[in-house]
C-alpha cells in the first residue's frame, strides 16, 4: 500500500506499507516495490486496523431468509469489516456449546472472523443462566441476552458474579420492560401526535443505572449495548471515573438520525431503543467526538422484505448497518474535521478491545484485531476515502435483506479497501 495515512498505534503517518504472507513486513516511507508484487494506490486515504463490530445479527441459524452468515460477512467487507461478533437472539438463542460450535465453524469458512456472543440466560428467557463456563471454553468472551435486557435484578447479579472469573464481560440490552410496554417510537409530544405509543427515555436510563450499581457490588465486567440518550452516557462516564470496567457503544443510526424520522410511519425507521431527540443525538456526536464511547456498533438487524412492510407498530424493530457504518460514523464526527485516529479507534481499536479480539487477549486464535498497525502483525486492515462520494442502492447491498432507512442518500467517505487474514478481499470497493 502506498500514498495513503498510515493510522498506527503512534498515532497518523504518512508512509508505504508491505504486506506478504498474511503479516505485516515493511513500514516506511517510498518503499521499493518487489517483483510481481501487487500495488494499491491509495492516495489520499486512510488505512487502519480492519474495522470489528461488537453488534452483528446474522440471524442464522433459524432466520436465514434475512441473513446467513456468508452473506453478513460480504455486506462486512464491504463495509470495512475484518470481525464480526454475531448476537445470540437466533432461533433457536445461542445458548449452547453446539449452537455456538456450528456458528463459529461456519463462520471459519468466510474471509474473515466471526466470534460469537453467548445468550447470558437459557433462551434469552432471563430466568436461568446459560452454560457461560462452556461457552468460555470455545472462546466466547461477551454475553447477552440482546434484544431484551436481563429483567430480573437477581438474575443479572449473579450472571456478573458468575462471569467475573471467566474474565468475560456481559453485555447488556438496557430496556425496563415495565417502562417500555408496547412502545414503538420514543416517548414524547411527537409519539403523541403520531397517535403511536412511546418508548420511555427512563426505561433506558434507569436499567444503565441499576447495573452500574450492581457492577459496583460484583466487580467484572459490563458493557452497555446501543445506548441512545445523553443521561445514559452521562451514566457511564461517571461509572469509568469511579474506576469501574464499563463500556459503551452507540450505533450509527443514534447518531444521524433523530426521531423526527419516524413522522412519516415508515417502518425503516423503527429500531429499539427507539431514534431519541434531536438534543440526544447533538449529545451523542459531543460524547463520541470527545472519546467518551468506547465503540460505533452496526446493530445490523436484517429483516426479509414481508416483514418489514407492514403497519409501524405491527413491524420488526431493526434496520441494517454494515455497509453503511463507516459513512455515518465520518458524519458524526464531522467529516473535514473528522480525526482518523479517533475513527479508527471507535470502529476498530475499541470494539476489539471490548470483545477481547486483540492478539493478546484473544484466547481462540482468531487472526488478530484492532492491532498496533506494526512489523510482525497479522495483515488484517481497512482502506478508507474520506473525499468519495456514492449514493446508497438498497438494491445493490451484499445483505440478503434491503431494509435501510438510508436508500438514496448520498454519502461522503467510503471504504475502499481490505485486507482480512492477509488477503486481499476488497478492492476499489469490489469484492475479490
Amino acid at each position: 500500500m502506498t500514498g495513503a495515512t498510515l493510522i498506527t498505534a503512534n498515532g497518523a503517518v504518512e508512509a508505504d506499507l508491505r504486506v506478504r504472507d498474511g503479516v505485516v513486513r515493511e513500514i516506511g516511507p517510498a518503499l521499493t516495490p518487489l517483483e510481481d508484487e501487487l500495488v494499491l494506490q491509495l492516495e489520499g486515504q486512510w488505512v487502519g486496523p480492519g474495522f470489528v463490530d461488537l453488534h452483528t445479527h446474522l440471524r442464522e441459524p433459524g432466520g436465514e431468509s434475512s441473513e446467513t452468515i456468508a452473506s453478513g460477512a460480504r455486506a462486512g467487507i464491504v463495509g470495512g469489516y475484518t470481525a464480526l461478533v454475531a448476537m445470540p437472539n437466533t432461533e433457536p438463542a445461542l445458548d449452547t456449546v453446539a449452537l455456538v460450535s456450528f456458528v463459529l465453524a461456519e463462520g471459519a469458512r468466510t474471509p474473515i472472523s466471526i466470534a460469537v456472543a453467548g445468550s447470558i440466560t437459557q433462551n434469552r428467557e432471563g430466568q436461568q443462566l446459560a452454560p457461560m463456563a462452556e461457552m468460555a471454553q470455545l472462546g466466547v468472551r461477551v454475553f447477552t441476552d440482546d434484544g431484551s435486557g436481563v429483567q430480573n435484578a437477581g438474575v443479572m447479579r449473579r450472571a456478573l458474579s458468575y462471569a467475573k472469573p471467566l474474565g468475560v464481560r456481559l453485555a447488556q440490552h438496557c430496556e425496563d420492560d415495565s417502562l417500555v410496554g408496547s412502545g414503538v417510537v420514543n416517548e414524547g409530544p411527537l409519539a403523541e401526535s403520531l397517535g403511536l405509543s412511546g418508548r420511555s427515555t427512563l426505561a433506558e436510563e434507569i436499567m444503565v443505572q441499576r447495573d452500574i450499581d450492581l457492577l459496583r457490588s460484583t466487580g467484572g465486567s459490563l458493557h452497555f449495548l446501543h445506548l441512545s440518550t445523553a443521561r445514559s452516557i452521562e451514566l457511564v462516564k461517571n461509572a469509568k471515573a469511579e474506576g469501574l470496567d464499563v463500556t459503551c457503544e452507540v450505533t450509527p443510526h443514534h447518531l444521524t438520525l433523530d426521531e423526527s424520522a419516524c413522522a412519516t410511519y415508515d417502518p425503516l425507521f423503527k429500531v429499539h431503543p427507539p431514534l431519541r431527540s434531536s438534543l440526544d443525538v447533538f449529545a451523542l456526536r459531543e460524547a463520541l467526538g470527545r472519546g467518551h464511547i468506547d465503540a460505533v456498533a452496526t446493530d445490523h438487524a436484517p429483516h426479509a422484505p414481508e416483514s418489514k412492510d407492514r403497519a409501524f407498530d405491527e413491524a420488526p424493530a431493526g434496520l441494517l448497518g454494515l455497509e453503511t457504518a463507516a459513512s455515518l460514523t465520518y458524519e458524526a464526527l464531522g467529516q473535514s474535521s473528522c480525526d482518523p485516529v479517533l475513527f479508527y479507534s471507535v470502529l476498530s481499536r475499541g470494539p476489539a478491545r471490548v470483545a477481547q479480539l486483540r492478539a493478546n487477549d484473544n484466547p481462540v486464535g482468531l487472526s488478530a484485531q484492532g492491532g498496533a498497525l506494526q512489523v510482525g502483525e497479522a495483515a488484517n486492515l481497512t482502506a478508507f476515502d474520506p473525499s468519495v462520494q456514492w449514493r446508497v442502492d438498497a438494491s445493490a447491498l451484499q445483505s440478503r435483506a434491503s431494509n435501510t432507512p438510508y436508500a438514496d442518500r448520498v454519502m461522503i467517505g467510503r471504504v475502499s479497501t481490505v485486507i482480512s487474514k492477509g488477503v486481499l478481499v476488497l478492492r476499489e470497493g469490489v469484492l475479490q
